[in-house]
């Protein structure tokens, strides 16, 4: 397909221009047979450009226009507000103090293991601000159209999953809050049903539908949720610090009893590292997804910059006087945040806790585990789901999983979603080495939606074999590393070792010989606001 300066094939111009006037105003049937002779994905106005297949386009796939992009600087930092401050982190990080590791140990991992996310985020944020494209796309640069749908499998496998689990925590925190107003339906939350009371039921359906209304206004709406919940819930964890350190009269434990020193400390601490940027490893897969809609890389990098080190310091600051100052008051270590709020003696200020929190979980569940199965689905059967759809079909599995069942099953949360973390790890060495040192970012965009056998991703019937050659070994070793007892003393850094292996694969066996284009997708670009 012959390319102008500029990288436009001409024959999208005219199909560009019906495309604005499709997305404007038109219905189907405009009258004008240049306009209706183009193909649409059902359900939606979005034209398939000429030259794209419908296998792999659509208008939730395609990649979004540079005018009109709205996830900017703060935008991506109310993500990390959200995020860092999730209930999930703050059971891992104060877990560290019932471990041994006292309050400045603790701020020296999180620093650690902020820089390295700040790094690595940047670079994976980088990519999706330059593409414009969701994670599923993205990684047809390197696996090919077809191949592609490894690593979104794999990554929305995870995801899904946790959004059942998510939500049914989340549903904890509601069912605390309806008791504390009402006590009186505390009577229904005493009986079982497929292993959750009545109440139990109720409040993760009521959570369950807030999240589908939320997801289904599409990611502008989730930026807007993500920007309204990210300071509520800042604020609420420092007053829940402040209110800790009243208690105790300002002075906290830094430690317990079993302080770990010498080597020992120094192990945990970056260990400790280690496993928060693994936490990570999920969201660093896919922050193209949101990254596609900023502006810039300025605002990518200003985002991270004070949504990673700067909070997660302000998150690690929070951690140290919750659990050391409930340790002062009682001599025991809290597991979460929710422990403290259900010791909040007034109701009304209980129930505003719990709100926040419930509200804190909704966003992080959106940001982390909803919009990337969202994207799977849609990206494996583009003719059939958009958006909005497969938000429906992904709530659903999350529903029909009964998480809470997994959520109490040991070898659900340590050997199966255990196991497929371990491998986001070779995945991601994969798609950096790629993109970043292979083609030095040259990609062409139009070109990942096009299943032309001579096409640039094309590779061998849509599959990159260096790419799966380079991911398989290194996901085995990944994989023995975190699941096998053996290897308990270097299971926190299988991410990494995953990561670099496969990279490191990669590097050695990839084409170097092949002329890379760098090629825009503006000509089959869609407005960000879809």
């Amino acid at each position: 397909m012959s390319q102008q300066p500029g990288g436009v094939p001409p024959q999208h111009e005219r199909h560009q221009e019906h495309h604005v006037r499709l997305n404007e105003a038109e219905p189907w049937g405009t009258g004008d047979p240049a306009v209706d002779a183009i193909t649409h994905v059902p359900g939606t106005t979005v034209p398939i450009p000429t030259g794209v297949s419908p296998n792999l386009y659509n208008g939730d796939l395609a990649p979004t226009t540079r005018a009109g992009r709205t996830w900017n600087a703060y935008s991506i930092f109310t993500l990390w507000a959200n995020d860092v401050h999730s209930l999930g982190n703050y059971a891992f990080a104060i877990g560290l103090f019932a471990l041994g590791l006292g309050g400045w140990q603790i701020m020296l991992a999180f620093l650690l293991g902020a820089v390295f996310l700040f790094l690595l985020l940047n670079l994976s944020g980088f990519m999706g601000e330059r593409v414009g494209v969701p994670f599923p796309v993205l990684s047809r640069i390197a696996f090919g159209v077809h191949g592609s749908k490894i690593p979104a499998i794999v990554r929305g496998g995870v995801a899904v999953i946790w959004f059942g689990i998510q939500t049914y925590l989340a549903s904890v925190v509601l069912r605390v809050l309806i008791v504390a107003v009402a006590p009186g339906l505390g009577s229904l939350d005493e009986n079982s049903i497929l292993g959750l009371s009545t109440l139990g039921w109720i409040s993760f359906l009521v959570l369950w539908v807030v999240q589908i209304v939320i997801v289904s206004f599409g990611m502008e709406m989730i930026r807007r949720y993500e920007a309204f919940a990210g300071p509520v819930i800042l604020v609420t964890m420092l007053a829940l610090a402040i209110w800790i350190l009243v208690q105790t009269g300002g002075s906290i434990s830094w430690s317990t009893e079993n302080s770990l020193t010498g080597g020992a400390m120094w192990v945990e601490i970056f260990q400790s590292a280690a496993l928060w940027v693994v936490i990570y490893g999920t969201f660093v897969l896919n922050f193209c997804d949101f990254t596609r809609g900023a502006p810039s890389e300025k605002s990518v990098v200003r985002g991270n910059f004070f949504g990673i080190p700067i909070n997660m310091l302000f998150f690690a600051g929070i951690v140290v006087v919750l659990s050391g100052g409930t340790y002062t008051i009682n001599g025991t270590v809290i597991e979460s945040p929710t422990d403290v709020v259900t010791a909040i003696p007034n109701t009304l200020l209980l129930a505003l806790a719990c709100l926040a929190l419930i509200i804190l979980t909704i966003a992080v569940n959106l940001m982390a585990n909803f919009v990337a199965p969202v994207y799977t689905l849609t990206g494996l059967f583009p003719k059939r789901l958009n958006f909005r759809r497969a938000a429906v079909v992904s709530a659903i599995i999350g529903l029909v999983i009964l998480p809470w069942n997994l959520y109490n099953s040991p070898v659900v949360i340590v050997y199966f979603l255990g196991g497929l973390g371990a491998l986001l790890g070779p995945l991601f060495g994969v798609i950096m080495a790629d993109y970043w040192l292979v083609r030095k970012g040259r990609v062409d965009v139009p070109a990942l939606y096009s299943e032309d056998s001579n096409g640039e991703y094309a590779y061998t019937r849509g599959f990159n074999m260096k790419a799966v050659a380079a991911f398989a070994p290194a996901a085995i070793v990944a994989l023995v590393l975190a699941l096998v007892p053996l290897f308990a003393v270097v299971s926190g850094f299988s991410w990494f070792i995953g990561a670099i292996l496969a990279a490191v694969i990669y590097l050695i066996i990839a084409d170097r010989s092949r002329e890379f284009r760098a090629v825009d997708g503006e000509s089959i670009a869609v407005t960000p606001h879809h």
